[in-house]
């Protein structure tokens, strides 16, 4: 296997310029029929890559969504330029020919570049899709609008750095000091915007995460209210005592939050306290008066009751059940049924409740 070619100095770029020129012309003029040939070849390849590239994205459709995998390989394959196309013939064919060497320097070279153009094309638009495919679910729009404009402007940094350094390397550029100062200056820039980069990056683990949405009730802390937008920096909850609480991001999720909405269900349990006076036959009718106090209500799973401890005041009565229904309205109707209920059953039992100091209320 031949050595990879000596990349190209930008000091001798013309030299090599008029080496490619003069030894180009004398191959013409002592060989064109193979000089005819290793164009026609480079053609025929040029159509039949570009054939393959119509047919993929024919084949593969339109109006699929980047988050299935026909919409995800469409958009990868339309991002194959001509250009690469085209270098990738001619590098093909040249190093399968007898072509003077200048001459497949050159076009080692010019592949090279039109390679690292195209890996940079390639791996941003597949990060974006991958970026695009997970976040595709969420319904805060402008959010995410707003943080794929900040993804998309540091991936085209990543990858077009990338790129530029790889084109250096060829063009014969000691790229070691440039990395070393690209990695200076970046600890720099991240420790000067330490906050800022924490507040984004929390933010993009909201929108993708997806902890908690826009219009979602959650709690943190001794706040409870309703998430109104998700920025890049901070998040914006109406408070349910009225006031906006605007709360950055990373402190919040530093937080345990608790999102109300995703209650699917409630399950409470109500405790009684009897009079240390109430007579035992009277207590062992508890459980089954509460079963049916609870049974015939809607949206309620009746579990237990129970007559649970008996304390120097009072003799503890238990109760536990599920409302099938997150809203909180449905559950203190539900509460209010179940106390009103209990109450009237232990009157018609002749229970009293116990005060403090275990007397009959």
């Amino acid at each position: 296997m031949a050595a990879a070619p000596a990349p190209i100095g930008l000091r001798g770029l013309p030299d090599h310029v008029e080496a490619v020129t003069l030894d180009t012309f004398h191959w013409l003029r002592t060989d064109l029929d193979q000089a005819l040939l290793a164009v026609g070849i480079a053609v025929a390849l040029y159509a039949l890559f570009w054939g393959l590239r119509w047919g993929a994205v024919r084949l593969l459709g339109e109006g699929y969504p980047i988050t299935s995998w026909r919409g995800f390989a469409r958009r990868i394959i339309r991002r194959t330029r001509s250009l690469f196309i085209a270098a990738l013939a001619a590098w093909l064919v040249s190093n399968s020919i007898d072509a003077p060497g200048p001459l497949t320097r050159a076009i080692g070279f010019v592949f090279t570049v039109a390679f690292a153009i195209q890996g940079a094309l390639w791996l941003r638009e597949i990060i974006l899709a991958l970026v695009e495919r997970r976040a595709g679910e969420t319904e805060d729009h402008e959010a995410l609008k707003d943080a794929m404009n900040i993804i998309t402007v540091l991936v085209n940094v990543v990858v077009w750095v990338l790129a530029v350094i790889l084109v250096l390397d060829n063009l014969g550029v000691n790229v070691t000091a440039l990395v070393a100062g690209l990695g200076v200056g970046g600890i720099a820039i991240g420790l000067a915007a330490q906050g800022i980069f924490s507040d984004l990056f929390a933010a993009l683990s909201i929108l993708f995460d997806r902890p908690f949405r826009v219009g979602d009730t959650i709690r943190f802390g001794d706040i409870t209210g309703s998430v109104e937008a998700i920025g890049l920096k901070t998040t914006r909850i109406r408070a349910t005592t009225g006031e906006q609480v605007i709360v950055s991001n990373t402190k919040l999720l530093d937080l345990q939050i608790r999102n109300l909405r995703r209650i699917e269900a409630r399950t409470t349990v109500m405790t009684f306290h009897l009079s240390l006076a109430s007579p035992t036959a009277a207590l062992q009718q508890v459980p089954a008066m509460v079963a049916t106090v609870l049974k015939p209500l809607p949206h309620v799973s009746f579990r237990r009751a129970h007559v649970t401890a008996v304390t120097a005041t009072a003799i503890d009565v238990e109760t536990e059940f599920t409302v099938a229904d997150a809203a909180l309205i449905t559950l203190l109707d539900t509460k209010q049924m179940v106390l009103l209920g209990v109450l009237d059953g232990f009157a018609a039992l002749g229970l009293k409740l116990a005060d403090a100091n275990g007397k009959i209320a």
